[in-house]
């Protein structure tokens, strides 16, 4: 019997995968009081990402995931990956501490960095296949069928965006950046919008040239566990939060503008 397909619909895609994802967002944001309720609570919304993705292409639009880019790409993919996240958050850690900006805590060691990096990017790659997979394995080739290029990646960046806004909104809250609660949610808002943005263009061009959903979501899983196996051990202060905004912010503004989208735009789904 011949399987029809159902024409994608954004609307109803964004409605499964916010319905079955936001949740556990929010129930992060009420009941991550110990180390395993933060780990089970950050990592099952970017897995229901993955749940409502396989629902909406499997039983609802029936288009399948053949096109999603089942590679393991190269080694000089990894290679280039990993560089990108040592670059966000090593090289101003470090220039934070050469110049006197941070010092390292005592009883704190390499070897234990470098242990806690290990056991936290192990337990991040399948919550961050889980994100990769819905966003750019699958959402990403639909946008580009029925928008320009441009407009699909941004369509799609602002949407990554807007998918953690339980997250940003909460951390709005608990940071108090000023007095008034609205404002600092306003702030956080704000200024994680545009690096945020040109982030998921970072995510996407990974995607695209490497065709590789393994590369995208170990430079996932190697960007999120390096920033917080710092944070956890030598803490970072301004110079990296500037470094990391303004890098991503230009990487994924460059990308968007001169980087060689061919391979997307001759996507078949």
């Amino acid at each position: 019997m011949r399987i029809t397909h159902k024409p994608f619909s954004l609307r109803i895609y964004l409605l499964i995968v916010v319905t079955v994802s936001w949740p556990f967002q929010i129930a992060y944001l009420l009941w991550a009081e110990t180390p395993f309720m933060r780990y089970a609570l950050s990592s099952l919304p970017m897995i229901m990402v993955t749940v409502g993705t396989y629902i909406a292409g499997r039983y609802i639009f029936r288009d399948g995931f053949s096109k999603s880019g089942w590679s393991w790409g190269k080694s000089k993919h990894y290679l280039a990956v990993f560089s990108i996240a040592i670059f966000v958050w090593v090289v101003p850690t470090i220039l934070e501490l050469v110049l006197g900006m941070r010092t390292i805590p005592r009883g704190v060691v390499i070897s234990d960095i470098l242990g806690n990096f290990l056991l936290r990017f192990i337990g991040t790659l399948i919550p961050a296949f889980g994100e990769e997979f819905g966003w750019r394995g699958y959402m990403l080739p639909h946008l580009v069928k029925q928008y320009s290029l441009r407009t699909a990646l941004l369509l799609h960046s602002l949407i990554w965006w807007a998918w953690h806004l339980p997250v940003l909104i909460g951390m709005g809250i608990t940071e108090k950046l000023t007095d008034n609660v609205g404002i600092s949610i306003a702030i956080m808002l704000a200024v994680s919008l545009i690096p945020s943005m040109m982030h998921a263009i970072v995510f996407a061009y990974i995607w695209t040239v490497t065709q590789s959903l393994a590369v995208v979501t170990v430079y996932h899983a190697a960007f999120d566990e390096i920033r917080d196996a710092i944070a956890s051990s030598i803490g970072f202060g301004s110079l990296v939060e500037i470094w990391q905004m303004l890098t991503l912010a230009i990487l994924g503004g460059l990308l968007l503008w001169k980087g060689n989208w061919k391979q997307l735009t001759a996507r078949k789904i």
